[in-house]
């Protein structure tokens, strides 16, 4: 961030600062279905990468409340499909949880998802500030052909693309 410029950052998007923005809020993330692959006691861990992981990509942002402010310690479940398009439920496989630092921020290592049958590539997610309800939704690639014939897929929920296998999004939680 620019020391000289304050930001205002809303679903994924950074937005110049403005006086009016003081009195106006962050809006909430979408939530979307866990789907039927959702497993609890994952491993706490920041790199979702296993031994010869292709298509690796990062994926940055923060948690922040409705009026804009970082939620520290927030907790982030992440699981996706493998590079077949299959999920794992025997194991952990391409699943993990992690805690945001004090400004909010998360850093998950990964990769590039397969396309699940009948939906567009996506991350699902789950997020919750400390002692609040959780959200849970869905990640998904921007330009993805696939996104135009998937039921469910918003474009509000689309990852924002720096560079290749580099990818940025803030969710908006109650806080």
């Amino acid at each position: 961030m620019i020391p000289h410029r304050r930001r205002i950052l809303a679903a994924g998007l950074a937005l110049p600062f403005a006086p009016q923005a003081l009195a106006q809020s962050c809006v909430r993330t979408v939530s979307q279905t866990e789907g039927p692959f959702f497993k609890t006691d994952t491993p706490l861990r920041s790199s979702l990468l296993e031994k010869g992981s292709r298509t690796r990509l990062v994926v940055a942002g923060q948690v922040l409340s409705a009026q804009c402010r970082p939620v520290a310690n927030a907790l982030l479940e992440f699981w996706h499909a493998d590079e077949s398009g299959e999920y794992d439920n025997k194991g952990y496989r391409y699943r993990g949880h992690q805690h945001a630092d004090a400004q909010g921020r998360y850093r998950l290592e990964t990769i590039i998802p397969a396309e699940y049958p009948g939906r567009a590539r996506h991350i699902h997610v789950k997020v919750q500030a400390p002692g609040r309800r959780v959200l849970t939704t869905q990640l998904y690639f921007p330009n993805d052909p696939t996104n135009r014939r998937d039921g469910i897929y918003r474009a509000e929920l689309e990852m924002k693309l720096s560079k290749p296998g580099e990818g940025a999004f803030d969710f908006v939680v109650d806080a």
